[in-house]
C-alpha cells in the first residue's frame, strides 16, 4: 500500500510539541513529516480521537484508507460515562469531517461492547455511530488525546466527565 500523507483523522489541536510527539513520523512528499495527530487535524478532526502513543500509521491518500498502530490494545473509562477500547491496530476510511468503515475501536454501552463504525463531525459536535444507534459529543471533549488506562484530562488520577450531547439511547 502506497504511503501518501497529507492528512488523516481531522481536527484542530495544539499538540504539536506535546507528549504525542513521541509517535513515529512518516515522511510526506517533500521530506516533511506529519504525526498521525496532525493528519487527523488536516481532515478537520481533533487529535483526541486517537489515544496517546500511536507508534506509526499509514494512509493511502487516493482512497482515504488508513491504519494506526499502537504498541498494544488500549482501554480507559470516562467518568460517569462510557468505557472505550482500542485494539493495537485501528483502521478505516477518512475524508473531510467523516471516518467510516472503522474497525478496532469499541465502546461499552450498558453491558455490551459495541464497535464504533463511523465518526462524523458536524460543526462543533462529533457523532459516533455503532451501527444501530449513535451518540453526539461536544468536540471540545477531544482537544487532547486520552491516555491508555487513564482517559481524558487526567488530573491527580481523576478523569473529567465527558460532555454528552446525546447518548447511545436506543440500545
Amino acid at each position: 500500500m502506497a504511503l501518501h500523507l497529507t492528512t488523516i483523522f481531522t481536527a484542530a489541536l495544539l499538540l504539536l510539541l506535546s507528549p504525542l510527539a513521541s509517535s513515529t513520523l512518516l515522511p510526506v512528499t517533500g521530506g516533511e513529516a506529519l504525526s498521525p495527530y496532525e493528519i487527523l487535524q488536516g481532515y478537520n478532526f481533533p487529535v483526541g480521537l486517537l489515544p496517546r502513543g500511536v507508534l506509526k500509521y499509514d494512509l493511502d491518500e487516493s482512497t482515504g484508507c488508513f491504519h494506526a498502530y499502537l504498541n498494544s490494545s488500549c482501554s480507559f473509562g470516562l467518568q460517569g460515562s462510557y468505557q472505550l477500547k482500542y485494539k493495537s491496530t485501528t483502521s478505516g476510511i477518512i475524508s473531510e469531517n467523516k471516518l467510516k468503515n472503522l474497525s478496532g475501536i469499541s465502546v461499552k454501552v450498558l453491558f455490551l461492547w459495541l464497535n464504533i463504525v463511523e465518526v462524523v463531525r458536524d460543526e462543533d459536535e462529533l457523532e459516533f455511530s455503532v451501527g444501530i444507534t449513535s451518540a453526539s459529543f461536544a468536540i471540545d471533549n477531544f482537544y487532547e488525546s486520552p491516555q491508555c488506562g487513564r482517559g481524558f484530562d487526567c488530573v491527580n488520577g481523576k478523569v473529567s466527565k465527558l460532555r454528552i450531547k446525546s447518548s447511545f439511547s436506543s440500545i
